[in-house]
């Protein structure tokens, strides 16, 4: 029998946090819209608590990090934008497939918690982190501000109501802002790897040729490419959109994919 001891505090959290949200992916549709946003709200700061609990609980031997924190920050920043450009934007329309997202998210993190960091790193390391994450988290925003982007085309070209709630152009100028500025923090991320790589994780992790190093370099790439392309060549619309798609996919591939891979695939947990 299992009893309520045996249940892990953040399964505790996750599990509540989990249920808001589908709830308000059931509910959230039949209401008015600001009776939606602020049913968003409650899920969210639920998840905004129970990650500052994973991430920093004493009693977990301190900062904690892995593939499944990284994607439960990443859609909480995600919908963090979101819930933030609705006061902006309140013709915006709530998403609620983002609230499955934050469901599947959380519950994943819960399952998979991530390791605890070695305590002879830079107490830097947590900086270097929130700027890598935080890299992910507007890249995320712009993946669904793209494909937002592209589905109102579509709808567009069709004569359809493209249940978006704002112009096209406004998108577009969203989508590449959130690139933009991910593409700072991807950089200040790398070059800090790069330079203080000795200090931030120690000798024997410093700046090295892995997985993680290149599917990383290979994305900033896709993204400068992007930028370049964007402003020299006026690329938009469909082939803007799957350079961005590609970017991403590389970088989740640079950390979480092969965390996920040392984590659950080959059981390594340093």
């Amino acid at each position: 029998m299992i009893l309520a001891s045996d249940i892990p505090l953040n399964l505790w959290l996750a599990l509540p946090t989990a249920a808001a949200y589908a709830l308000t992916a059931l509910i959230g549709p039949r209401v008015a819209a600001n009776m939606g946003h602020r049913l968003l709200s409650v899920p969210w700061a639920l998840h905004g608590l129970g990650l500052v609990f994973a991430l920093f609980a004493p009693q977990d031997g301190g900062l904690r990090f892995g593939f499944a924190p990284a994607l439960s920050v990443t859609a909480w920043l995600m919908l963090t934008f979101y819930v933030l450009e609705q006061h902006w934007f309140p013709q915006l329309r709530t998403r609620w497939t983002l609230s499955i997202v934050g469901a599947a998210v959380v519950l994943l993190a819960a399952a998979f918690p991530g390791t605890a960091l070695h305590t002879q790193t830079s107490p830097w390391l947590p900086l270097h982190l929130a700027l890598g994450v935080a890299s992910y988290g507007l890249f995320a925003a712009a993946v669904v501000h793209a494909w937002l982007m592209t589905r109102a085309e579509k709808n567009m070209r069709m004569g359809a109501d493209s249940h978006v709630g704002l112009p096209l152009l406004t998108l577009e100028r969203l989508t590449f802002r959130f690139v933009t500025a991910g593409f700072v923090l991807l950089t200040a991320t790398l070059a800090a790897g790069w330079l203080f790589g000795d200090s931030l994780y120690g000798a024997q992790a410093a700046w090295r040729w892995d997985h993680k190093t290149v599917f990383s370099m290979l994305s900033w790439l896709t993204f400068a490419v992007l930028l370049v392309g964007r402003s020299r060549f006026g690329w938009r619309g469909r082939k803007a959109v799957r350079v961005l798609y590609i970017g991403t996919g590389l970088l989740l591939l640079g950390y979480a994919g092969s965390r996920f891979v040392l984590e659950v695939v080959l059981g390594r947990v340093t």
